[in-house]
C-alpha cells in the first residue's frame, strides 16, 4: 500500500474510529475514483490503494500497528518486546489447548478457548486504546507509552494467531492442534 491508510481514506488519525466511519470514508473515496466519475484517466493502483486502507483500518490490530507507525512508534520487526511473563503464560496456555483437545475433540471444547481468545483480544484492544489516548494527546506522542503499545501489539499478535490455529477451517497443514 501506498501511504499512510488514515490519509488514503480521509480519515482523523485515530485508533477509536468505528467500522461505519471506515466504510463510509473508503465508500466516497472509492465512488470518487471510478473511470466513470473521475474527471481523468483511472488510477487503477488508487483503488488498490482504498482497498487496502480499508482492509487495514477495519482490522483492529492492523488498524494500531498503522496508527503506532504514525506517531513514530516502535516497528514489530525493531522492537520484539513481550509483556513480563507473557512469553510462559501464552507457552502454558496452548499446552493446555493442545492437551484439552486432545481429550476431548468436540466443537464445545474448540469453542470455549476460541471465546477465552477473542476475550484476551479485546482486553488487548481496550488497552491499546487507552494508551494511544494517554501517548498522543497532543502533538508530541508519549515515547514510552508508544514503546508500551508495541509490546502490547506483540502479545495481541500471538492471540490473533492462536484465533487463526483455533478455526475449525484453518489450513490443516499449519494447525497445531489437534482436531
Amino acid at each position: 500500500m501506498h501511504g499512510d491508510p488514515y490519509d488514503t481514506l480521509g480519515l482523523e488519525p485515530r485508533f477509536g474510529i468505528t467500522e461505519e466511519q471506515i466504510e463510509r470514508a473508503y465508500l466516497e473515496r472509492i465512488a470518487s475514483a471510478h473511470p466513470d466519475r473521475a474527471d481523468d484517466a483511472p488510477d487503477l493502483g488508487r483503488s488498490a490503494d482504498l482497498n487496502e486502507a480499508r482492509r487495514t483500518l477495519l482490522n483492529p490490530e492492523r488498524r494500531a500497528a498503522a496508527l503506532l507507525a504514525r506517531l513514530g512508534g516502535p516497528g514489530a520487526a525493531e522492537d520484539k518486546s513481550l509483556p513480563d511473563g507473557f512469553l510462559m503464560e501464552i507457552m502454558e496456555t496452548r499446552s493446555e489447548i493442545e492437551q484439552e483437545l486432545t481429550d476431548d475433540p468436540s466443537p464445545q471444547t474448540r469453542a470455549k478457548w476460541q471465546a477465552w481468545a477473542e476475550q484476551q483480544r479485546r482486553q488487548y484492544a481496550d488497552r491499546v486504546s487507552a494508551l494511544f489516548d494517554r501517548a498522543a494527546p497532543g502533538a508530541d506522542p508519549d515515547p514510552a507509552a508508544l514503546r508500551e503499545i508495541r509490546t502490547l501489539l506483540n502479545a495481541w499478535r500471538y492471540i490473533e494467531r492462536l484465533i487463526e490455529q483455533l478455526d475449525p477451517d484453518h489450513d490443516p497443514a499449519r494447525a497445531d492442534f489437534g482436531p
